[in-house]
């Protein structure tokens, strides 16, 4: 696959008055990829809180929620599993001691609604999501709930890890602490490294680079960035 890379400037219009056309509350859906991230996806993601955060003090109120694997969204595991389950098999997991965070598509709704009712800013929000799953586990039990045995009815194929992917996933970076809030289930990141003018020279050498078309360039922008925020 072939990275890109998409740049986000916040438009007039989320930093004019409110009740005049402008935004209020602006929230961001990130991913626990953002967390020390390995690939394009995780590091524009690890960019774009940063970029919430240092715009963090106007009229719009930014936050930004940090999701793990939704199951049976677009992109989950859990639809590509079924739709091997029901062919026949193999079913494909990358490694043994791969593990992912997951949550119900209920879930979500309800951290993008929470972080939107509590958010006064620069907040970055994640569920409390328990202990990692498996996807071993997770694919073993899903050809169980299809009354068929795992490696005797439907193969399980171990494929490796692909560019990018990591083992194990994360929920916070160093530099980061976990702070509760008024919703028990709901946990915020306090980032303490973040220094916003820095972040927006940085920024607006990235977005210099998109402009010029240097894609080598922007990408060791990127990566630099999303190490450094």
């Amino acid at each position: 696959l072939r990275p890109s890379i998409t740049t986000f400037a916040a438009p007039r219009s989320l930093h004019s008055r409110p009740g005049r056309g402008g935004v209020k509350k602006f929230v961001l859906i990130s991913t626990d990829k953002a967390v020390r991230p390995v690939g394009i996806m995780g590091m524009t993601k690890r960019v774009a809180e940063g970029l919430l955060l240092s715009l963090n003090g106007g009229p719009t109120t930014f936050v930004a929620v940090r999701f793990g694997n939704v199951l049976g969204s677009d992109g989950s595991v859990l639809p590509l599993f079924q739709w091997q389950i029901a062919k026949g098999g193999p079913v494909t997991v990358t490694d043994p001691e791969a593990s992912r965070y997951f949550m119900l598509v209920s879930e979500a709704a309800q951290l993008v609604l929470q972080a939107s009712a509590m958010g006064r800013g620069g907040e970055i929000f994640f569920l409390d999501m328990g202990e990692p799953v498996k996807v071993l586990d997770l694919a073993q039990n899903l050809i169980r709930l299809s009354g068929l045995e795992p490696g005797q009815d439907v193969a399980i194929e171990m494929i490796g890890l692909r560019p990018g992917e990591r083992l194990n996933e994360a929920l916070v970076m160093d530099g980061e602490t976990l702070l509760p809030t008024e919703h028990e289930k709901v946990l915020m990141v306090e980032n303490h490294r973040l220094d916003a003018a820095a972040f927006r020279q940085d920024f607006e050498a990235l977005r210099q680079l998109v402009v010029a078309r240097d894609r080598d360039g922007a990408i060791a922008q990127l990566r630099a960035m999303a190490s450094r925020y």
